[in-house]
């Protein structure tokens, strides 16, 4: 009975939160900002080293989400599954520079379809664009006079707006922000790094590029505050996946799916608010639209988190989902498929190919050559963690709470045999929901890949004489 209630106690409380917005102020504007490969834990917000006074005076005045995930920790699929609402094999985007199917609608049309402008300034990585029809501006990075024309119109027209500013920053190279900032010797290191002068020296380049990454984040919010539309604009900042240091970005270890989130809405939202509640990218798109009074599309995935930031509900979610594939990713394995669940505690990592070496993009770079040859040489902590990051069991279980950097491995212990059961039916049931057939949707991946696609095409029109 309480698994009935609960649901239709939920759906109750939302409804009743859209007709009190449909009351107030049925239009609210939306601010998102999303930085690119930048670990959550590495932001002083978040208790990291990396300064970020814009993000702390954000918290301050808003929520702080200790416990929001993605479903991919990859650019792309984080990104479609961000701006669709719809979990990245359903929507057909789960490899990395993916594309969606065609029948899936984008946050551009819900809101297109309510009278909002949408628009979309710096890093795309979506693909069609019929799925996204956003107005485009900026390049890698958002355009800050994007945005203020943005609000004129806005105010000259009362025609509201959701702005989605994409940087790309902290992604590699780290050639923005001062590193002097971070003398490499004074840094403390992740226990899933090893320690050497080339992890010191990037690892400082990269907090150094959070920290430029924040300063476009203060550039963005000043420039709203500014604006007498600042009391009616929803912000929400995101860091995206981890970083490409190993055991983060590519993989579903925490810091990999687990982002920074910071919401600020005036007079909604209470200042100084921290949330444990456990939300989801996936819940982006429904939270605008039932903040906006919008009803919701039937085939969204998310669910709003509009009660949490306004305090009617402390929770949100039982259980997160995520997926890796690094078929036809740069330098990846041909076939590395990962799924994993997570709960308040405990996170499920199934690995679809555990005797295939995991390679990507960070196992072919200079650092982790350094890794390899101090492996050789003798390093324990090096041999290890190199060992570790290649080759993985068909099963791991990680009490997150005790360890959070996910290093061991609790699947073979008798003592958590019943998580261990009870994830591994939750995440069988979420595969099934969303139609994933585990290695033979790995192996279609690139299929889900226009550049491939195009290679593949081309490669058959040259065998049958028709290459131009």
């Amino acid at each position: 009975m309480i698994r009935i209630l609960a649901p239709l106690l939920c759906m109750s409380l939302c409804m009743a939160w859209c007709g009190l917005l449909r009351a107030a102020d049925s239009s609210p504007n939306f601010l998102l900002i999303i930085a690119d490969d930048c670990t959550y834990r590495d932001l002083e917000v978040y208790g990291g080293q990396a300064k970020t006074p814009h993000l702390n005076q954000l918290a301050t005045a808003g929520m702080k989400f200790n416990r929001c995930f993605q479903a991919a920790p990859m650019c792309s699929p984080t990104r479609h599954c961000l701006y669709t609402g719809i979990y990245p094999v359903k929507s057909g985007a789960y490899p990395n520079h993916t594309m969606a199917y065609d029948w899936v609608k984008s946050i551009a049309h819900h809101l297109q379809t309510a009278g909002y402008s949408t628009h979309l300034s710096g890093k795309k990585h979506i693909n069609p664009k019929s799925v996204f029809p956003f107005e485009y501006s900026g390049n890698n990075n958002p355009d800050p006079q994007a945005f203020a024309t943005v609000l004129k119109q806005s105010e000259a027209s009362n025609k509201p707006f959701l702005f989605i500013a994409a940087s790309n920053e902290p992604h590699a190279p780290w050639d923005n922000g001062d590193a002097s900032q971070y003398p490499p010797r004074s840094l403390t290191l992740p226990p899933v790094l090893v320690d050497s002068p080339d992890t010191r020296e990037g690892f400082s380049s990269y907090l150094a590029e959070i920290t430029y990454f924040d300063s476009q984040v203060g550039e963005l919010v000043n420039l709203l505050d500014r604006s007498p539309l600042k009391d009616n604009t929803l912000v929400i900042v995101l860091s995206e996946q981890g970083n490409s240091f190993p055991f983060a970005k590519w993989t579903c270890y925490d810091v990999g799916l687990q982002s920074a989130c910071i919401a600020r809405w005036p007079g909604k939202v209470a200042p100084g608010s921290v949330s444990d509640a456990l939300i989801e990218y996936v819940d982006v798109v429904p939270t605008f639209l039932a903040a906006a009074g919008i009803e919701e599309p039937k085939n969204l995935d998310g669910r709003s988190f509009v009660p949490v930031l306004t305090g009617v509900t402390a929770t949100h979610k039982s259980h997160v989902f995520g997926l890796q594939t690094t078929r036809g990713i740069n330098n990846g394995s041909d076939s590395f498929g990962i799924r994993s669940v997570r709960d308040e505690r405990f996170r499920y990592i199934r690995n679809l190919s555990p005797d295939v070496i995991f390679q990507n993009a960070t196992t072919h770079e200079p650092m982790f050559a350094t890794w390899q040859r101090m492996a050789e040489a003798g390093d324990a902590q090096a041999k290890k963690l190199v060992h570790n990051y290649q080759h993985r069991p068909a099963e791991e279980l990680y009490d997150c709470e005790v360890d959070p950097w996910n290093q061991t491995n609790l699947a073979s212990s008798p003592l958590y045999a019943q998580q261990l059961a009870t994830l591994r039916a939750q995440l069988d049931s979420w595969m099934r929901g969303q139609g994933d057939e585990g290695q033979a949707t790995e192996m279609k991946a690139l299929e889900r890949m226009p550049r491939e696609s195009k290679a593949d095409s081309k490669k058959a029109r040259k065998q049958k004489g028709t290459e131009q």
